[in-house]
């Protein structure tokens, strides 16, 4: 392939929660390298206007109801080379006042959709002998924090449905990877702040460093052009023999 053409020209990528944050900066760069990208967000104004910055398409679908996602049409209408699963959302409570429902909803956004969209999609990847999916994880996929029961079992259950997806790609030209990032410049971090300052009984103002960088060598939020920058590398040239893998990228919180 001549150099001046984009990596990923001809493909077409998938990103969920692409509205704001991650899913946003992941749908910008696989745009630039070559991708036809669709947005999908269950907000439409948000996912319109990036679809509209990156050239792709939008879809609108809420993550947590399995009838919105059949209703996408993923695998007959709409096919993808690469998908990125990314949406998730945060609740912050202790185990005895942590509501079912909440706990229920977070699994299926983060745990069940990924398994519902890649099996929609992956038979139209094997056909092609070609195809990407990439999880957004988070170092919560490896370690454990108070108050999250939700969010850390559901990334520590995205991390084992990934390796089984790279196993049974194995062969047919899919890999399947995760990308984990400690915490990140987005909504979903900012938005947590107040309930972590009442669950651990400390101010708002100290959560950042008292909390959420408390483990973290590097002392600062990651940004989301270097988780995107990463899920571009694992859906670019020379990545066939990389799958079943999990990429920290969280400051060294892990090492310790």
């Amino acid at each position: 392939m001549p150099e001046s053409v984009a990596p990923l020209t001809g493909r077409t990528a998938l990103v969920t929660g692409a509205a704001s944050g991650i899913g946003r900066a992941v749908a910008a760069r696989l745009s630039a390298d070559g991708a036809h990208v669709f947005v999908l967000d269950r907000e439409e104004r948000e996912a319109k206007e990036v679809a509209a910055e990156v050239g792709g398409e939008h879809l609108v679908a809420d993550l947590g109801d399995p009838r919105e996602i059949d209703a996408l049409g993923l695998g007959t209408e709409i096919r993808a080379d690469i998908l990125v699963n990314n949406a998730g959302f945060q609740h912050v409570a202790p185990v005895e006042d942590f509501e079912p429902v909440a706990f229920a909803a977070i699994h299926r956004v983060m745990l069940q959709a990924p398994f519902l969209l890649a099996r929609a999609l992956l038979p139209g990847m094997y056909a092609a002998g070609w195809g990407r999916l990439v999880h957004v994880s988070s170092a919560h996929g490896h370690r454990a924090s108070a108050y999250k029961s939700a969010y850390v079992s559901a990334k520590h259950g995205l991390e084992g449905l990934s390796k089984v997806l790279a196993l049974e790609g194995a062969g047919r030209g899919v890999t399947s990877n995760t990308v984990c990032p400690g915490y990140v410049r987005t909504p979903l971090v900012e938005d947590q702040i107040a309930d972590q300052a009442t669950s651990h009984g400390i101010a708002e103002s100290d959560v950042l460093h008292d909390v959420l960088l408390a483990r973290t060598a590097v002392k600062r939020l990651v940004e989301p052009d270097e988780v995107a920058g990463m899920v571009g590398f694992l859906c670019g040239p020379g990545t066939d023999s990389i799958t079943g893998t999990s990429h920290l990228m969280d400051g060294g919180w892990t090492a310790a």
